[in-house]
């Protein structure tokens, strides 16, 4: 499985403007809604709120990945959120967090969305193409570097 095969250009946001992690919730669902149906946005975010209060997605090393269902959506479905300043997400390592990859997978599987998380985490373990993600200006920019990252991988 492939990052760019679930996250869609226009479902990346370069300069996210939240300072909270609940706000950073809510501007990735709704820079999701705007791309993807995914009825009631709020029904999302609350999955995502009770998903962080078992315990923060946020990685460590600036990264978080939060995610939820809803049997709103039929396939899994990614955004990209990058922070130019970092958000007090709760991370493991008690850093802030720059990199946002929000996953929302429908109800009734569970193979893809634990598939993409692997992935992601694999893709964000290289330090050096996090800084060239962070880095982007665009979410073309973030898009092709994603894509290239993952074909030079396979």
């Amino acid at each position: 499985m492939k990052i760019s095969e679930v996250l869609d250009k226009r479902a990346i946001k370069i300069g996210l403007s939240a300072t909270t992690k609940e706000d950073v919730l809510k501007e990735l669902v709704d820079v999701l809604a705007q791309v993807e149906d995914i009825g009631d946005p709020k029904g999302i975010l609350k999955a995502l709120i009770e998903r962080e209060n078992l315990g923060s997605t946020g990685i460590g090393q600036g990264i978080a990945i939060p995610h939820g269902k809803t049997d709103k959506t039929s396939r899994l479905v990614a955004v990209l959120g990058i922070s130019k300043f970092g958000v007090d997400f709760d991370a493991l390592d008690g850093e802030p967090v720059y990199i946002f990859v929000l996953l929302v997978a429908p109800k009734a599987t569970a193979g893809p969305h634990l598939k993409a998380l692997a992935q992601i985490s694999r893709l964000l373990r290289d330090t050096y193409f996090c800084e060239l993600l962070r880095k982007c200006k665009t979410p073309e920019e973030a898009y092709n570097l994603i894509k290239t990252e993952e074909e030079k991988k396979h």
